[in-house]
């Protein structure tokens, strides 16, 4: 197996969701009907916009493409990852509000209740636009969110499009397995692209049961090379040849998981598009992954 698809550091593209995070953390569960002591924070997230922030840790170019609300949100949350060293070619809509979601997380778990809000507005022509607009871009990574939803599918399908016309290595991740489960057709959506990178929630929705590397294998029919992540357990990446490699987790104490996989496919994503091999690349996303739960929110 050679290794990823540029010999030196690139320029990402990432493409899908920026939003407003509301984190609810909670040490037990919810009382019903009462009140449950917690810690609430208001600040960025979406699937996208999160890999991007991580990446720009990393030290990587990186320009993200979105769409927000032309909106006090919208705009605070532009500066935010502008202010962490992102590249933003973001829409500002009127008439709708940047998306929310709210994160009831736990030191192991979290879930999410989510308003995409002007997520789903994601335009083609703007994405198509921005992909050609980068001319030292390599790859292109896009959340897998954009393809869950009717509003914002043509422009994560004219992501990949335009990437592939431009001969970019591509990337999706999974992003949700109940969206998944509701939609389809994702598999025919991503059919082709160099690396699709699922939790084990998600390869059970799209390969059905039995173990990540049973899973991988079957989600090879769609991509070139397949990421089962397995949150504390590690990771399994099969390779077109048929290849299994592994990693085990790094153990940390978890405070919050939220982020964890963006952060997890950003030290994947940076390794892999600087030429390193795929057990170097799972490595270094299990080192990134492990160092976002051990803090507060989805970013750095």
């Amino acid at each position: 197996m050679t290794p990823g698809p540029a010999a030196t550091a690139a320029h990402l593209l990432v493409v899908g969701d920026l939003v407003t995070d509301v984190l609810v953390r909670h040490a037990g569960p919810p009382a019903v009907g009462s009140d449950t002591q917690a810690q609430i924070r208001v600040g960025g997230g979406g699937q996208a916009a999160n890999t991007a922030a991580w990446l720009a840790h990393a030290g990587c170019a990186v320009t993200l493409v979105a769409a927000v609300g032309d909106d006090h949100a919208g705009r605070e949350r532009v500066a935010e990852l502008v202010a962490a060293g992102v590249r933003c070619e973001v829409r500002h809509h009127t008439g709708t509000a940047t998306g929310s979601v709210v994160v009831l997380s736990s030191a192991g778990e979290r879930t999410m209740i989510t308003d995409r809000g002007a997520a789903l507005l994601l335009d083609p022509g703007d994405v198509t636009a921005a992909v050609k607009g980068v001319p030292d871009a390599s790859h292109l990574h896009l959340s897998g969110y954009p393809l869950l939803h009717a509003g914002s599918r043509p422009g994560g399908v004219a992501a990949l499009a335009a990437a592939r016309e431009r001969g970019l290595t591509t990337s999706v991740d999974a992003a949700s397995a109940a969206p998944l489960r509701a939609a389809g057709d994702f598999l025919e959506l991503v059919r082709g692209i160099d690396l699709l990178l699922c939790n084990a929630d998600e390869a059970a929705v799209l390969a059905g049961p039995g173990s990540a590397e049973e899973q991988a294998a079957v989600l090879s029919a769609y991509a070139r090379n397949v990421v089962v992540k397995r949150g504390a357990h590690g990771a399994v990446w099969r390779s077109g040849d048929g290849v299994l490699r592994s990693v085990a987790g790094v153990p940390v104490r978890s405070i919050d998981p939220t982020g964890a996989g963006d952060a997890f496919a950003a030290g994947l994503l940076k390794a892999w598009c600087s030429g390193a091999e795929p057990q170097a690349a799972l490595a270094a996303g299990a080192a990134l992954g492990a160092a976002a739960v051990t803090t507060v929110g989805a970013r750095p």
